[in-house]
């Protein structure tokens, strides 16, 4: 026969942890949407914008951090790992274009693979800003975030990427650094720089 008390236990265990993961993927999703708010401001140039929400999505970070309190199985789900990683760009591009200098995981609380999550996604993001500037005519800004991007590369090379999520995403850098050349070549071609 079956302890029916052990098995009552084992579905409130079961049921405290899909509730607070029910909560963990909604914060997540709040994280996520603030991020990308984040990207879209610093690519406005509005900087005051984001610092506001900089401080909202530093507040949402630290209470699903609570929420996950150390559980690993929490911190390796999904949309929590999508979600930091979305929050390390986002805070990564902030500082980037404001400052320019890209800050370290430690500064941002993070883990080393969430930090570098977000630092590969981040290559995308200044490819878009390069060619944002370049139709300003900014062109020595659009060589820095080549040489930028071209450095963030040459250290990503350095890892052994075992993660298939990882590994796709470290590809893209490559992509995105030739792009980057790309645009720096045909500028020079056309005497800009």
């Amino acid at each position: 026969m079956l302890d029916k008390k052990d098995f009552n236990e084992m579905k409130k265990e079961f049921d405290e942890y899909d509730d607070v993961r029910e909560k963990v993927i909604k914060k997540s999703r709040d994280i996520l949407k603030l991020s990308k708010q984040i990207i879209y401001s610093v690519h406005r140039d509005e900087i005051d914008e984001c610092e506001k929400l900089i401080n909202t999505i530093r507040k949402e970070k630290k209470q699903v951090e609570k929420l996950i309190d150390g559980n690993s199985k929490l911190e390796n789900q999904g949309a929590y790992r999508v979600a930091i990683g979305e929050y390390v760009e986002a805070l990564l591009y902030y500082h980037f274009i404001k400052d320019g200098r890209i800050v370290k995981h430690d500064d941002l609380d993070v883990n080393t693979e969430h930090y570098l999550f977000g630092l590969i996604d981040l290559t995308g993001e200044l490819g878009r800003k390069a060619v944002q500037l370049a139709g300003k005519d900014s062109f020595d800004e659009v060589v820095k975030i080549k040489e930028s991007v071209s450095e963030i590369y040459g250290e990503l090379l350095k890892f052994d990427f075992r993660d298939s999520d990882m590994r796709r995403k470290f590809d893209s850098v490559k992509y995105d650094l030739k792009k980057l050349e790309d645009l720096v070549l045909d500028l020079k071609l056309k005497g800009k720089i």
